[in-house]
């Protein structure tokens, strides 16, 4: 018999089972995991997938790996994706249990269904998270996690108002740095005086994409939420959909999550923002630059994707294992400094705080912060001036037109 049927029933059977008792000592329904106490390591987490295009098949896949994941449905507006992940899971399984629907609504209203992964384009992503706490769902959100500001923290209030364990998805804040953190922090390099954060592209533009037939099957205004009404084209489901700004905000959102994230936690900076942002001037001025309030600056930009640069050394180059220079040791002790819970990195973390009710690494705040930066930096590109930033209020000080950009209209009915 196929192992994974042994180790794994169907989602059929797991109902069942759960419903009669008869798999009471190895699965536990929703109202019992977390939510009163912690669970036993074997306990079961019925997860589903919102949004499978390709990082959202991805995580799909990185999920069922886990043998205390159970996989029961995938939605996504486009049928050709959310088929793709369905069969995935179904292969994986060993059956064909696996349901699947355009509309997200129908995953947040099953009862057997305790947390979901959102991998949806992201000006999803603060809805679907709102819902998700609405419904007592726990949440692996996709980066970069929100399209505004304010969305960032409204999502933060819905996530700490309802109790859910909400991880947002960028490994790379921790993963692609190994000690660099502990590092920086420990003062391998002194007082951390600058930062520099390299990214591949930069930011988004208006959509003016020519309009093409809707593809039969495509629920193309679910695919558009809250963005304006315009026609179908096929490279918005196709992921180009970061370069336009309906949408997303391009490669500084894209990437920027990834790295600002990672240079915020390095530099112990990844629960505020800073005071001031300033579009590039030429010689003067050659990079976007954030100012924080104790003088700290980190730029948007620089040949390599982070260099920190201390009092006494600048760490550059990419990943650890080919930079740490041998000189460069941190400060004997204890350094305050969080990490993946669990195994398994990313999604081992998350799954790990669903059983424990813990905090996940990258938390709903550090999330929003790191986001807020790829923001504000775009709004100061767009407008093409300095700003000025409240990281308190979460609002620029004396400009209207850049704080109508903080946040947006949303269509009928996708607000939050």
């Amino acid at each position: 018999m196929n192992q994974r049927l042994i180790d794994r029933p169907s989602r059929r059977q797991f109902l069942k089972a759960t419903a009669t008792g008869s798999l009471a000592p190895l699965f536990l329904p929703s109202a019992t995991l977390g939510r009163a106490g912690t669970t036993g390591p074997n306990s079961r987490i019925v997860m589903a997938s919102i949004g499978t295009g390709g990082r959202g098949t991805s995580n799909t896949r990185h999920f069922a790996r886990f043998q205390q994941v159970q996989l029961v449905a995938t939605c996504d507006p486009v049928p050709a994706h959310r088929q793709r992940a369905r069969d995935l899971v179904n292969r994986h399984y060993g059956n064909n249990d696996c349901e699947t629907t355009a509309d997200f609504r129908e995953v947040l209203a099953r009862k057997d269904i305790d947390a979901i992964m959102i991998g949806t384009p992201d000006h999803w992503h603060a809805y679907i998270t709102v819902a998700a706490c609405k419904a007592k769902k726990d949440v692996f959100c996709e980066k970069p996690e929100t399209l505004t500001v304010r969305e960032g923290r409204v999502m933060a209030n819905a996530i700490e108002a309802s109790g859910i364990v909400f991880s947002g998805g960028s490994q790379r804040v921790l993963g692609d740095y190994g000690s660099w953190p502990r590092l920086v922090r420990g003062g391998g390099i002194g007082e951390v005086k600058e930062v520099f954060v390299g990214l591949p592209w930069g930011s988004s533009v208006p959509c003016d994409l020519p309009a093409e037939e809707t593809p039969e099957g495509v629920a193309w205004d679910m695919w558009l939420g809250q963005a304006p009404v315009r026609p179908f084209h096929h490279s918005l489901i196709r992921g180009q959909f970061r370069k336009y700004r309906e949408y997303s905000g391009g490669g500084m959102t894209d990437w920027g999550a990834h790295r600002f994230g990672a240079a915020m936690f390095a530099v112990g900076r990844h629960q505020t923002g800073p005071t001031k942002v300033e579009p590039p001037r030429g010689s003067e001025l050659p990079y976007l630059t954030y100012t924080f309030a104790d003088g700290l600056k980190m730029y948007q930009g620089g040949t390599d994707n982070l260099i920190y640069v201390g009092s006494e050394g600048v760490l550059t180059k990419g990943k650890d294992a080919q930079t740490r220079p041998a000189s460069f040791t941190p400060v004997e002790g204890d350094v305050d400094m969080k990490g993946y819970k669990g195994s398994g990195g990313l999604f081992g973390d998350f799954l790990h705080c669903v059983q424990t009710r813990e905090t996940p690494f990258r938390d709903i705040e550090s999330a929003h912060r790191a986001c807020t930066m790829c923001h504000i930096g775009n709004i100061a590109l767009w407008l093409d001036r300095p700003l000025k930033w409240d990281p308190n209020r979460e609002q620029f000080l004396g400009d209207e037109e850049a704080n109508s950009w903080v946040r947006r209209e949303k269509r009928a009915p996708w607000t939050v």
